[in-house]
C-alpha cells in the first residue's frame, strides 16, 4: 500500500539552475524575482527533511515551506 502524498510548496532564496533543479525530479520548479519555488508531492516528513537538508548543504536559504490543501 502506498503512503499518502502531501502536496508541498518550498520557496528558496535565489534562482535555481536547471541542473540543480534536476536533483529534485519529482518537484516542479518556478523562478520568480530572485526566488524559486518547488511544488510537488512528498510521501512523508522524512522525504521533506531530506530535501531541506540537501538545500541547506548546497547553501540555499529556504524562505518558506507550505502544505497545499487538497481540493
Amino acid at each position: 500500500m502506498r503512503a499518502p502524498m502531501t502536496r508541498m510548496l518550498i520557496r528558496v532564496d535565489g534562482e535555481i539552475s536547471d541542473e540543480l533543479a534536476g536533483a529534485f525530479p519529482h518537484m516542479t520548479t518556478r523562478t520568480q524575482r530572485a526566488s524559486t519555488t518547488f511544488t510537488g508531492d512528498l510521501t512523508d516528513q522524512e522525504e521533506l527533511q531530506g530535501m531541506l537538508n540537501l538545500l541547506h548543504s548546497l547553501g540555499i536559504t529556504v524562505l518558506e515551506v507550505v502544505t497545499i490543501p487538497e481540493d
